[in-house]
């Protein structure tokens, strides 16, 4: 939305996939949630040794179904509540 117009803005939003790209080295990221101030999805990223794709897809499996757990169900599934949230995020 906002931020396309905003070169900065769009760097700094990719600045954290630059390294893992030039290193060569396997990254995956995950959904973490709503952020609280607007209901909006935030994730995080995961990063692996070169090689070590399985071991990666291991851990965000793990990782993944412990949110799921936590969340009680995909973050998907509450995908009319993001769908909601980012609309008063446009007002």
């Amino acid at each position: 939305g906002e931020r396309l117009d905003d070169p900065l803005a769009m760097y700094l939003n990719d600045v954290a996939t630059i390294p893992a790209n030039l290193a060569g080295i396997p990254g995956m990221s995950l959904p973490a949630g709503l952020a609280p101030e607007d209901g909006l999805p935030v994730g995080f990223q995961i990063l692996a040794p070169a090689h070590e794709d399985a071991r990666l897809y291991r851990v965000g499996a793990a990782l993944e179904a412990a949110l799921v757990a936590e969340w009680g169900g995909p973050l998907v599934s509450q995908a009319p509540e993001l769908a909601v949230a980012a609309k008063g995020a446009q007002r």
